[in-house]
């Protein structure tokens, strides 16, 4: 999984009910754009992230398409 900062991170909700989570990619720590991410997620929240299977990345540059 690669990242830029400003790409924006889908969390799926685990299980029935949760919803899925939404950050942007502020600082990315890996070598090449690869985790981890520092993120924030909309409620200002900002954590160290490796990505699991449960997340997708939507990169900027695409949005733009």
């Amino acid at each position: 999984m690669h990242a830029s900062v400003g790409d924006r991170i889908l969390v799926h909700g685990r299980t029935v009910g949760q919803q899925d989570r939404q950050a942007e990619v502020v600082e990315v720590l890996g070598p090449d754009g690869t985790p981890p991410f520092r993120v924030r997620f909309d409620d200002g929240h900002e954590t160290l992230m490796s990505p699991g299977p449960d997340t997708v990345v939507r990169h900027i540059a695409e949005e733009g398409r």
